[in-house]
């Protein structure tokens, strides 16, 4: 085995090791007032690491990330690709600044998620996962990852994580269609960008 096989499989056993205990996170239990759900997917390989703000209650019930009607825009009209595609764990590493679900908010939101998941998890994960590009979804997300930097300007722009290409969505979310028409040439100009960059790296 030479130097880069024994480097991959030592980053794939140490996400694995890692995915174990986030699925036994119970850091937020008392936050939350319910049981959390942590959702992970994807594999240490996985060419594109998708992150984005927290699960909705949607996936919190099902499991399955992306499985509302913010994924179904962001699978078949943004990335316009199939399911098996999306739900193909070599292809996509999907986390969130938070995995699980924080619960509702006053108001139509969710709540923010606690900072807590990110400094514990997310980060070594970011480390471990081998992939080609970063895809960035929601204003908590970017503007975290781009402190004092603002979704708007993010959006619109080709950016680099950890020294790989990074691209910057916002949510996808029925309740942030002020913004899409606010800013139609995102829809228009720059989601065909982002689009022929997944199919390239995804080789479809």
């Amino acid at each position: 085995m030479n130097t880069d096989d024994k480097k991959q499989d030592s980053n794939s056993h140490q996400l694995i090791h890692l995915q174990k205990q986030i699925t036994q996170c119970l850091l937020c239990r008392d936050t939350f007032g319910f049981e959390p759900r942590p959702i992970i997917f994807g594999n240490y390989n996985a060419k594109i690491m998708q992150i984005s703000q927290a699960p909705s209650k949607t996936v919190h019930e099902t499991g399955k990330p992306f499985n509302d009607a913010s994924g179904r825009k962001l699978r078949r009209e943004w990335y316009n690709i199939a399911d098996e595609d999306f739900y193909n764990p070599a292809h996509f590493y999907i986390a969130s600044m938070a995995h699980c679900y924080p619960g509702k908010a006053p108001g139509q939101g969710d709540r923010r998620p606690p900072k807590i998941c990110a400094q514990q998890w997310l980060f070594q994960e970011m480390a471990l996962v081998q992939n080609e590009i970063y895809i960035v979804i929601g204003s908590y997300a970017a503007e975290a990852l781009f402190p004092g930097e603002k979704i708007t300007a993010l959006a619109f722009a080709d950016r680099r994580i950890n020294g790989k290409p990074a691209y910057i969505l916002p949510h996808p979310s029925p309740l942030n269609v002020k913004w899409f028409k606010d800013y139609p040439q995102f829809e228009q100009a720059r989601i065909p960008h982002i689009q022929n960059e997944v199919h390239k790296i995804l080789d479809i």
